[in-house]
């Protein structure tokens, strides 16, 4: 991934304390200011591909609200969408997790 210009300028800051997870394996996690109260968390990736000529892999796990102290799931790299709780996001992604539907009919068949 090319990195934003104002990911370029700023240096890491480090992970919110409330941010409960453990990178997975081959996983780490870096956090950029995207406004004066707002950080992004980007999962980045170790393992080389070919199509990036073998640099790390970013992807963007969520924001983080320093000055409320609230999580949200991300819309794009760019937007914030909804709040949401560190319990309800996985170390991969702050997308809520997909709710699961028990249908009897399914159940009994």
């Amino acid at each position: 991934m090319t990195r934003l210009k104002s990911q370029e300028m700023s240096d890491t800051i480090e992970l919110p304390i409330t941010f409960t997870h453990e990178a997975p394996d081959g996983y780490r996690y870096e956090v950029f200011r995207k406004k004066a109260n707002v950080l992004s968390i980007w999962t980045v990736c170790d393992r080389e591909f070919i199509y990036n000529d073998g640099n790390d892999s970013y992807c963007i796990w969520g924001f983080y609200d320093t000055k409320r102290g609230i999580y949200y799931s991300p819309i794009n790299h760019k937007q914030l969408g909804d709040s949401i709780d560190i319990k309800d996001t996985t170390p991969y992604t702050a997308m809520p997790k997909p709710k699961v539907k028990i249908n009897l009919l399914d159940f009994l068949l």
